[in-house]
């Protein structure tokens, strides 16, 4: 599978792991010194705080808005079709723009239409109308998937690919000391706000709320005229990846990409219908005693939050002992599995299950693309926006989960994520397995090279130390690049 081994720490024959710098592969970044990259990486990661905000107050909305429009569970998810479906339709052609005009301009345009949909909401406000939250939201969305197109693709090649997934998960994490600070204020926030007194049954709020969001996009899109982020052009990308020798197939044959859009896609789905109806099982819950209200609701939601960001810093480091594959799926498996205990026993024990969600939902998201964008070469950019567009689950799951709420129950419909999260464990069980056989090609083919490795080192004896130093690296060498697509 295609870029597999620039991502999970490549490794040899015998269990011995290869050293980065045998790769020979340059970050892909033209700058020169390690504290202009730690700027630049700094600057872009926080972009994470915008949709971290953002979509914490678009969960709570949907209690808000089913009380103030008097609408249905699956109507209510109308917000999360549209701040998704943006992601699956502008996420191609934010890639492409991004290939034409760079990274930096992608990010103006991302920030420029992130505080125009948040302003929209003023007026939507003040003429009461659903729908134009709905198109509001699109806005916001088509601001916010170039915003991920860009910060995404950026953060995983401004470096060594094989620290890609650490360096995209350790750039959520630490940002996650803003997203979290985000996701965890927007609902806190929405609690007083949405939730109490006379705000229960009119839009003030909501409007003062989102023309805060919108002057954030804008003071955002100042700070970055005034930085000098540099480019990383599709030639230096392509010139990495044929220094580790990989062959470089078209985008259509890159498998590992293509699937890992589709799993992205079920990822996030899952994702989401379990954040935006998390209000609704704890307030609905029928097998729970005590009844919750729906600023109760939003509280215990910001914890879940928390949850969340405490399992991101907590899988981090965790990536330096373990392949990001088979993280993947402990994580994947953890997720379906609780997911489940939620949508079948619902009380207290649904609710303990959902915050164990939250946790193992932390390093899915960076792994998953890092995985799936690895070794693309001059497709990065491409491939990265196919990632992206994966996001787009989020506007297809939502309405199946209102639907058997509606049918049914808040609590049974815990199902639908259930069956995302299985997609994220076979996706991964197929990245071991063909890492795994990649590393048996790898040794068989220095077997085959070198000959009888008892014999090879008998003429070894003979050779300088240096001739056995340029050997070893020569070894080292075909097993990080044999890796097939």
């Amino acid at each position: 599978m295609g870029g597999l081994e620039a991502i999970v720490a490549p490794s040899g024959y015998g269990g011995r792991k290869v050293k980065p710098e045998a790769m020979q592969v340059q970050p892909a970044s033209p700058i020169e010194s390690n504290r202009a990259r730690y700027y630049a990486f700094a600057l872009v990661t926080s972009l994470f705080f915008t949709w971290g905000f953002a979509y914490g107050l678009l969960d709570v909305l949907n209690k808000h808005f089913q009380s103030i429009f008097n609408i249905s569970h699956t109507q209510t998810t109308l917000m999360q079709v549209a701040y998704f479906g943006a992601y699956f339709v502008f996420a191609i052609p934010a890639g492409q723009f991004s290939s034409r005009f760079g990274y930096k301009r992608l990010i103006y345009v991302g920030l420029s239409l992130y505080a125009l949909g948040a302003f929209m909401f003023w007026p939507s406000a003040v003429t009461k109308k659903y729908y134009g939250f709905v198109l509001s939201t699109v806005v916001i969305g088509a601001g916010l998937v170039s915003l991920e197109v860009a910060a995404n693709s950026y953060i995983s090649v401004l470096g060594p690919p094989h620290q890609a997934a650490m360096r995209l998960t350790f750039a959520q994490a630490r940002t996650d000391a803003f997203q979290a600070v985000a996701a965890f204020t927007g609902p806190l926030i929405a609690s007083r706000a949405f939730f109490h007194g006379e705000n229960q049954n009119n839009l003030h709020t909501v409007q003062y709320v989102y023309l805060g969001v919108g002057l954030l996009g804008i003071c955002l899109i100042v700070l970055f005229f005034f930085c000098k982020l540099p480019e990383i052009t599709e030639a230096q990308l392509q010139e990495n990846l044929e220094a580790t020798g990989a062959e470089v197939k078209p985008l259509w044959k890159q498998w590992h990409t293509l699937f890992g859009a589709f799993t992205q896609f079920c990822y996030v789905g899952a994702q989401v219908a379990l954040a935006s109806f998390v209000l609704f099982y704890i307030t609905e819950d029928p097998y729970l005693k005590t009844r919750f209200t729906s600023s109760e609701a939003s509280n215990m939601f910001s914890y879940m939050q928390i949850t969340f960001m405490l399992g991101r810093f907590v899988s981090t480091p965790l990536l330096q002992y373990m392949e990001p594959d088979l993280q993947l799926l402990i994580w994947g498996g953890m997720t379906a599995i609780f997911s489940l205990v939620a949508a079948l026993t619902g009380g207290r024990a649904g609710l303990a299950s959902l915050f164990i969600v939250f946790f193992f939902e932390s390093s899915q998201f960076p792994i998953i693309f890092c995985l799936g964008t690895s070794n693309l070469g001059k497709w990065t950019k491409r491939g990265s926006s196919l990632l992206v567009m994966g996001v787009g689950g989020g506007a297809a799951f939502p309405p199946a989960q209102g639907a058997v709420a509606d049918s049914i129950n808040s609590v049974r419909s815990y199902i639908i994520p259930f069956i995302g999260y299985m997609v994220v464990v076979v996706y991964s069980s197929g990245m071991i397995i063909a890492r795994k056989r990649a590393t048996a090609r790898a040794a068989a083919l220095i077997d085959a090279e070198g000959g009888v490795r008892a014999a090879d080192d008998k003429d070894r004896s003979s050779v300088s130390d240096s001739e056995k130093k340029v050997e070893d690296e020569r070894r080292e060498n075909v097993t990080s690049s044999a890796v097939p697509v």
